[in-house]
């Protein structure tokens, strides 16, 4: 059974939550490709592809109070971090080069960066999906879906 009506402020904050995990998310990409440099793989940019709206989608859902937008947002968490998922099983060299998607144009293991060691983008960028995906099924539950 679907639920209308406004958010609660306990929800309210939730959803918050994931439109700033999606803002510093868009950001960091772009910051990494327009002010770094770092030119994406064709993976870097499905993941974009599936990030990018969900800042707005957050921003409807947080001035409207409308619960639905976690409905709609969970399709392109979830599909945003089955990509982050692969490109960091191929990032640790567990998928073969054989059936590897970048093998032509920018590399999708290209090392530009290891925060701390062991924070790389593919890594950032799955913590980020995992984060606001959580959060989606969090949103959803206290919605009765």
């Amino acid at each position: 059974m679907i639920h209308s009506g406004k958010t609660s402020p306990t929800d309210w904050n939730l959803l918050f939550l994931c439109w700033l995990l999606a803002g510093i998310s868009t950001l960091g990409s772009l910051f990494f490709s327009e002010i770094m440099r770092f030119p994406p793989c064709i993976l870097c940019w499905y993941q974009r592809i599936f990030l990018f709206p969900l800042v707005f989608l957050f921003t409807t859902g947080l001035f409207s109070g409308d619960k639905s937008v976690a409905r709609y947002a969970l399709p392109l968490a979830a599909a945003g971090w089955l990509v982050a998922a692969y490109h960091n099983l191929l990032y640790a060299g567990i998928i073969p080069e054989s059936i590897q998607p970048c093998s032509q144009g920018v590399s999708c293991t290209e090392d530009y960066i290891s925060l701390f060691g062991f924070l790389t983008i593919p890594l950032l960028s799955l913590l980020s999906f995992s984060l606001i995906l959580a959060l989606l099924l969090i949103l959803n539950r206290r919605f009765g879906r």
